[in-house]
This record gives structure tokens, C-alpha cells and sequence, in this order.
């Protein structure tokens, strides 16, 4: 997987936006109807119910648990609050990208990462961002932090916000996979508001010394998930 990061990656801060437009801005970058694709990616987890590892509510809850404490959802959240401090002080981040970039585990974590990214920064382009602000290609949580710094979102909030929108998605995939009903998939995002919150503010405080996964069996069933004969998500 080579490096396609080409332009210096800097973003000038905006000082002047209302804090409530910042905060409809968040929300729209969020929100499942922003065309980044991310209904399209279960994160290997449709493998994972295909061996039976994830077959229920609780089974689900253990895994997105671990994703965050100990696997890729936490590393992404360290490399959306190191890109964040980045952009807000209109430093250069293309080693964070490219860094976001080497870590994917997998084809198809690569692809899922990279391409979200892309289209993120594809749309963002309504909001009249020069395409010269940003490199040629950008993971997915450094896309986000950098636009949501730049546009005076506070870190906690935008991360907070960001791990909601990837568990949400990973969530409704699953609903759809084991199969759970959707009162079920209410539940367990209520039973993750409080983990949201901690790994939110655990890795606004850290750097990127803090990046690091434990989660192995997640990340066979993302390589395993690309040979599997019949499947719908695309990760």
C-alpha cells in the first residue's frame, strides 16, 4: 500500500465562524446522508458474523468495546485529536495522514479509511474550502479533525461526535447482518453513550505514542472478509 499523499497539509484556521454554525457544520459532516459512503463498511464485522464471533446484542457490545479500548477506533480517535491540534494551530499534518495511511491492517481497512477520506474531502468543497488546503488523498478521522478544527469545532466535542458517527454506522450494519432489531440497536447506543464520552476525552489527552491495537481478531476478519464469497458491505 504506497504512499499518495502528495501536497504539504495545512489548513488556516477560521476564527470568525458562529459557534452555532460550527456546530450544524459537525453535524451535517456527520450525519449518515454525507456522502462519504460509510453505510458501505462494516469494518470486518460482517466476517465476524459470518464465524459466529458477533451474534447478538451483547456479543456486538463486547466487540465495538474492544475496537475502542483496545483496537482501530481508538487508534483513529488519537489520530483525529493529534490532527486536530494540528490544523487548529495551522501546522503541517501530512506525517499524521501518512501515518493514518501505513496503519490500516488491511486492503480493505485501507480502503475503507482512504476512500471515506476522500469523499469527505470531496463534499467539504461546498463549504468553499480551496482544494489546495489539503493533500491528494487523507484517512478518514484526519479528514474530519482537520475540518472540524478549521472551522472551530472544540477537540472534545468533534471527537466525541466522530466516534458516535463511526459506532452508529458500525451498529446499523450489524443490525442488518446478525439480524438485531432496531430497538436493540437504540439500546446499544445508549449502553455506549458513556464510553463515547470517556475514550473521547482519553484520547483528546494523548499523542500519538498512544497509538497501538490489541484487537487481532478484528483484524482477521478484515483480511479474511476480502476473500469471502458472498457479502454486502465492502469492508
Amino acid at each position: 500500500m504506497g504512499m499518495t499523499i502528495m501536497s504539504t497539509t495545512i489548513i488556516t484556521p477560521m476564527t470568525d465562524l458562529d459557534p452555532n454554525a460550527a456546530l450544524l457544520r459537525l453535524m451535517t459532516w456527520l450525519s449518515p446522508a454525507f456522502p462519504v459512503g460509510a453505510f458501505s463498511y462494516s469494518h470486518g464485522i460482517e466476517r465476524a458474523v459470518h464465524d459466529g464471533l458477533i451474534h447478538d446484542k451483547t456479543s456486538l457490545q463486547n466487540w465495538l468495546y474492544d475496537l475502542m479500548h483496545h483496537g482501530s477506533v481508538w487508534n483513529d480517535a488519537v489520530l483525529f485529536a493529534a490532527s486536530w491540534r494540528a490544523s487548529d494551530s495551522g501546522v503541517d499534518f501530512q506525517h499524521i495522514a501518512e501515518l493514518g495511511e501505513a496503519m490500516a491492517g488491511s486492503k480493505e481497512r485501507h480502503m475503507e479509511t482512504m476512500l471515506q477520506g476522500n469523499a469527505f474531502l470531496h463534499a467539504i468543497r461546498h463549504w468553499g474550502v480551496k482544494e489546495s488546503a489539503f493533500a491528494d488523498d487523507m484517512p478518514y478521522p484526519v479528514a474530519v479533525a482537520a475540518i472540524a478544527a478549521s472551522n472551530g469545532v472544540s477537540l472534545k466535542p468533534a471527537l466525541a461526535a466522530f466516534l458516535h458517527a463511526v459506532l452508529s454506522n458500525l451498529i446499523q450494519g450489524a443490525v442488518r447482518l446478525i439480524p438485531l432489531g432496531q430497538s436493540h440497536g437504540v439500546a446499544l447506543m445508549a449502553a455506549m453513550e458513556m464510553q463515547i464520552i470517556t475514550i473521547a476525552a482519553q484520547a483528546a489527552d494523548s499523542n500519538l505514542d498512544d497509538l497501538g491495537s490489541a484487537t487481532i481478531m478484528s483484524d482477521i476478519m478484515a483480511m479474511q472478509h476480502e476473500t469471502q464469497y458472498s457479502r454486502v458491505f465492502r469492508s
